[in-house]
């Protein structure tokens, strides 16, 4: 299936070559994208991994193969901005196509399977994820992509970008923080007492149901009456639009899978430890805090690490009302037909959620290791 993947995408047109931003382009193949000898390079570099994809059975081997194909087309996709915009046009705009898409797909996926095969240790996975980091800021640094489309539109914007991205953080890890500090008690009383479980679960089932943007416009009239009526609360950056609804959109979301993770991982706990603690003379308060947290605790962070994963996307969608993050740019694309400046916006997104999901995934591990140990012990 890579193999056909990246049989198919170097068909496909590795680059698209515009008079300006906003206008229909010209697809161009890698053939025509590059020069002779930087398309056979990045031709040739495709073959070797798909003959690695289809006979190397040592995952090592296949791994180094497609970082290494992944790191060619990467660098071959700067040079062809440089190598297809004329000379002192400033209006020309170099986007990657198609193919450069497809083929980045299928040398990811290549990548993934060989790590899920190697079964890395988790402080491992958080090396490679920090290692993926510092290679992309190194070629960004490095001024290879500045003759592309994206990273033209990141210049202009660059104050701008930095701004939303630190807005972007705040909603997600702001909604994501209030959610654990009120939906793990939540739990924890959901877990103590079984009727409240019910309705509680019930109530936040149904608000997961509510499609995300109908949320943020149902928040914006009672926000606004609370701004307009409640002395201080304007002061303090309460609105009808803005951040206000974004953040208390996020949170609703984002209380489910706490709390409902929260009374699976403590009901899952085993009564045998629970007994044990009582026997070793613990108080029902030492037995919780010293066992059935620890116990819980991986179950706990994988709703955690799902929370975080939504929040960083559904954040994009704060945008619309003034709530600010990368969904401003992806908005403002849309609105001007401007493929790269939503890609300003959707990349980010997309690098951010999926660096969370990873090191979160290890995170979750070592911590079952240690609640393995604990339950052994």
């Amino acid at each position: 299936m890579i193999a056909a993947l990246v049989a198919v995408g170097t068909m496909l047109p590795l680059a698209l070559l515009r008079a300006n931003r906003i206008v229909p382009g010209e697809a161009l193949p890698i053939w025509q994208a590059l020069p002779a000898f930087q398309a056979g390079i990045l031709i040739v570099a495709l073959l070797i991994c798909v003959i690695a994809s289809i006979w190397l059975r040592v995952p090592g081997l296949r791994l180094g193969g497609a970082i290494g194909g992944v790191a060619i087309l990467l660098v071959l996709m700067g040079q062809a901005g440089g190598y297809l915009t004329p000379a002192g046009n400033d209006l020309a705009r170099v986007s990657p196509a198609a193919g450069f898409w497809l083929l980045l797909f299928a040398l990811s996926l290549t990548v993934t399977d060989a790590l899920a095969k190697m079964k890395l240790r988790p402080i491992w996975r958080i090396l490679g994820v920090l290692l993926a980091g510092v290679g992309l800021l190194l070629l960004l640094g490095s001024g290879q992509w500045d003759d592309l489309s994206v990273l033209r539109e990141y210049q202009v914007r660059s104050a701008a970008f930095w701004r939303e991205a630190e807005r972007h953080l705040l909603l997600a890890f702001g909604s994501l923080s209030a959610a654990v500090l009120i939906g793990v008690p939540l739990g924890v009383a959901c877990f103590r007492v079984p009727r409240l479980k019910s309705a509680v679960l019930n109530l936040l089932n149904i608000v997961q149901t509510v499609p995300s943007i109908a949320v943020f416009g149902l928040l914006i009239a009672p926000l606004a009456w609370i701004a307009a009526t409640i002395p201080g609360a304007a002061r303090i950056g309460v609105s009808g639009i803005g951040a206000a609804p974004a953040m208390v959109a996020l949170f609703a979301y984002s209380l489910l899978p706490v709390v409902s993770n929260t009374v699976i991982g403590l009901e899952n706990v085993p009564g045998r430890i629970r007994d044990a603690a009582f026997g070793m003379g613990m108080t029902r308060r030492q037995a919780f805090m010293a066992v059935e947290v620890p116990l819980a605790f991986p179950v706990i962070l994988t709703g955690i690490r799902i929370v975080l994963v939504q929040n960083i996307g559904l954040a994009t969608i704060a945008g619309l009302i003034g709530g600010g993050g990368f969904g401003v740019f992806v908005f403002q694309g849309m609105g001007q037909t401007a493929t790269d400046l939503i890609l300003l916006g959707a990349l980010p997104t997309v690098i951010l959620a999926t660096a969370s999901a990873v090191l979160l995934d290890a995170v979750v591990e070592i911590s079952e290791s240690s609640a393995t140990r604990t339950m052994r012990a």
